[in-house]
């Protein structure tokens, strides 16, 4: 098995995932309020998916999905207004991230 069929397996199914968990990311917000809390680095699903505040500082050849310009703010999974410094995401219900950042399952918005 190629490395970039793995990628893609794993990136469609934590896509999936994400997807699955966008209602009740909803109901968390309706339930919590709005403010929600910043998702923390070292937590478990953020180290698993390599999740940094800042995507400066990202290193491409220890993570070889990532791509020049990339960052949470340009991500299809991210939810809120465009210009809020933290955001939710399907990926991380019931967090925030940093617009500025990044993890291994960012994907492009369309257009």
């Amino acid at each position: 098995m190629s490395d970039s069929l793995y990628d893609r397996r794993t990136l469609l199914k934590n896509a999936l995932a994400g997807l699955a968990a966008l209602p009740a990311a909803g109901l968390i917000r309706e339930v919590h309020g709005a403010e929600l809390p910043h998702l923390d680095p070292k937590d478990p699903q953020a180290v698993a998916m390599s999740y940094t505040h800042d995507a400066s500082t990202v290193d491409p050849k220890k993570e070889p999905t990532f791509k020049p310009g990339a960052h949470c703010a340009n991500c299809l999974h991210i939810q809120g207004q465009d210009g809020e410094e933290w955001r939710g995401c399907n990926i991380f219900p019931g967090k925030l991230v940093h617009a500025d950042g990044w993890c291994k399952v960012w994907v492009a918005k369309p257009g």
